[in-house]
């Protein structure tokens, strides 16, 4: 386990954390106006190794060689000129940092760290973090990378789950989930949703589809993978047969068929390593999913830890009713896609760069 303490005083900055996968939703944006909980789950911190916060530099100023330096193969908006390796945690494990008032960025609802460090060390005074809660963001504390260092601390972590303990445990992510808004003047107040993880997720691996469809039409399988990924499939690329068979693969579950094309597979939550299978070199192409994402697409239901040994008497009522059903089409988030894809050498084929460059018709339809 590791703390972190000021580069300045050696001040301890945070509690004792253990090192997990950057989760996908990480930099996501969601909605308008609604209010997403924390990012990093209690004692867990992430590192993001890509530049990132500002300053940002516009792409018109970037050379196209620098780009590719730096694993972006597609116009973007703008590339961040900040430090790489700034580091997530959830804000409860922040100590001995207290809040600037005046950098408060442009943010409506909360702080959004678009100034720079809002956050510095009680000790001595230096710029330390990020705090972010603004509307639509994920709620998290950002440590700059040169204003911090790691120190290990006694108690050795325990060290990451096998895939087998990680299937045990079935730890998912619920597909829908309840999605309040900021500052309801009728009051507190929510609607059930599809999960912000569940479009970060397929905006990642959607990217990742497209690349592995080599421009020819990709099938998967019925059911909740058909309901996330099969409409803008279908729309992103061309139709007609013959369509690059996808299957859902992972610890767990048989032997995939030997005719599929595409494997849609669990990374491992706390390495951030993509499952592969024992006879790899059979497919050409591996669609990484957040386990808790992929292992709800595999059992769409959650699984019950004790089977249930009698009905439940007809005079008791129940405390845990279903999650409510919802209507709305899926749609996937369209800011991790371009991300995804920017960043995956295939992009530079001319018909992915006209998805990337030209979305407005595709998020018009809804697939976005």
């Amino acid at each position: 386990m590791f703390v972190f303490v000021c580069a300045g005083c050696d001040a301890e900055l945070t509690a004792p954390l253990s090192q997990v996968a950057l989760p996908a939703h990480a930099h996501q944006q969601y909605g308008n106006g609604l209010q997403l909980p924390v990012l990093m789950e209690p004692g867990t911190f992430a590192v993001e190794p890509e530049p990132w916060g500002p300053p940002w530099r516009r792409w018109e100023g970037i050379d196209p060689d620098e780009a590719v330096a730096r694993g972006v193969y597609a116009p973007v908006y703008a590339l961040s000129d900040g430090a790489p390796g700034a580091i997530v945690i959830a804000p409860g494990d922040t100590r001995g940092a207290v809040l600037i008032p005046e950098k408060r960025g442009g943010a409506c609802c909360g702080l959004d760290g678009s100034d720079g460090p809002n956050m510095a060390c009680e000790a001595c005074g230096l710029p330390v973090a990020s705090r972010i809660d603004d509307c639509s963001l994920w709620q998290a504390v950002w440590l700059a990378p040169d204003a911090v260092r790691c120190r290990p601390v006694e108690g050795a972590d325990a060290g990451p789950l096998s895939w087998a303990e990680l299937m045990a445990e079935g730890k998912g992510v619920p597909p829908f989930e309840p999605i309040t808004p900021w500052g309801s003047l009728s009051g507190a107040s929510h609607r059930w949703s599809w999960s912000p993880r569940w479009v970060a997720a397929a905006g990642w691996a959607l990217a990742h589809l497209l690349a592995a469809s080599e421009g020819r039409a990709v099938a998967v399988p019925d059911g909740l993978a058909a309901e996330v990924f099969q409409r803008a499939l279908d729309a992103l690329l061309p139709a007609g047969p013959p369509a690059r068979r996808a299957v859902l693969a992972g610890p767990g579950l048989s032997a995939p068929d030997v005719d599929a094309d595409i494997l849609l597979v669990p990374s491992h939550p706390q390495t951030g390593e993509v499952w592969t299978p024992a006879a790899s070199a059979a497919w050409t192409y591996l669609v990484p999913l957040p386990f808790g994402v992929w292992l709800r697409l595999v059992f769409p239901e959650p699984q019950l830890p004790v089977p249930a040994s009698n009905l439940m008497p007809d005079d008791v009522l129940r405390d845990d009713p279903p999650t409510p059903s919802v209507h709305d089409s899926f749609r996937i988030d369209h800011g991790v896609f371009k991300h995804t894809l920017a960043r995956l050498p295939a992009v530079r084929s001319p018909w992915m760069r006209e998805i990337l460059e030209h979305p407005t018709q595709h998020m018009h339809a809804g697939n976005f």
